[in-house]
């Protein structure tokens, strides 16, 4: 197996346990307008994996891309 494909699905795999990590709003009924929360900032551990998601979503974009081109 290529190591830029290896490295593609651990940021995968990454990715998707950071995205599952973070705290859920208010469910489904939040997604249609349900409920109309006031906005709160992220502190601590919250924000530190808010920013570790973005890091590894653009890691496996530029990842992918890189397997597109295949040098």
């Amino acid at each position: 197996m290529q190591p830029l494909v290896l490295a593609q699905m651990i940021l995968a795999v990454a990715l998707i346990s950071a995205v599952l990590l973070q705290q859920r709003g208010t469910g489904l009924g939040g997604a249609f307008g349900g409920e109309v929360t006031a906005y709160r900032s992220r502190r601590g551990i919250e924000r530190t994996l808010f920013r570790l998601t973005i890091v590894l979503a653009v890691l496996f974009v530029l990842f992918s891309l890189l397997n597109l081109v295949k040098f």
